[in-house]
């Protein structure tokens, strides 16, 4: 397995549409090689997400780590672990939305407030190219679309109604980290 250089805004594989991937070619070697690389450069940089786009790839794949969401209360069984989103296409039932900080691994240093969907629909090839399809809710629904929107060309500041919220790092943990796990309060759509 190998660390993977990861994008950084400005270049431009973050603001591509990423190619749908053709299910046959997860099967090879060295796509699952890439998978593996994908998981071990999201966890050298301490991420929940990663996108193939933000390692040079424009390829519809996201991997989320689904066991760093352990303690949060909607996050199906089956994506309690590593969970790779192939093609993934989400649809929401209901249009309300909540506010929750993010921060991206192709944005260092910063997190921000930003609207997302509270409830989804996901239907996604896994990494063996076998279908799956689960509901999202919540703190965990707002990982899938942060990643999702990665596929899309967007970055989490794409998303921000108020860059007022948008703080370095550091200051974060100083003074918003409290607040970070809030994610009650209603954006109109």
């Amino acid at each position: 397995m190998a660390i993977l250089k990861v994008a950084h805004l400005g270049h431009p594989v973050l603001r591509q549409q990423a190619a749908k991937l053709d299910p046959a070619v997860l099967t090879r070697d060295d796509m699952q090689r890439f998978l593996d690389d994908m998981v071990e450069t999201m966890r050298e940089y301490d991420g929940i997400g990663l996108a193939a786009p933000q390692v040079h790839a424009s390829q519809q794949i996201a991997v989320i780590d689904g066991a760093l969401l352990a303690d949060e209360p909607d996050v199906p069984a089956m994506a309690r672990q590593l969970l790779f989103l192939v093609n993934p296409v989400l649809r929401a039932p209901k249009q309300r939305r909540f506010l929750m900080w993010e921060g991206c691994l192709s944005v260092p240093g910063f997190r921000g407030k930003v609207p997302r969907l509270r409830e989804l629909e996901v239907e996604a090839l896994d990494r063996r190219g076998q279908p799956i399809h689960f509901a999202a809710k919540g703190y965990f629904a707002g990982v899938v679309q942060h990643e999702v929107d990665h596929l899309g060309g967007k970055v989490y500041l794409d998303r921000m109604q108020d860059l007022s919220t948008l703080a370095y790092l550091k200051e974060y943990r100083r003074y918003c980290d409290k607040e970070s796990t809030a994610l009650d309060e209603i954006v109109e759509p």
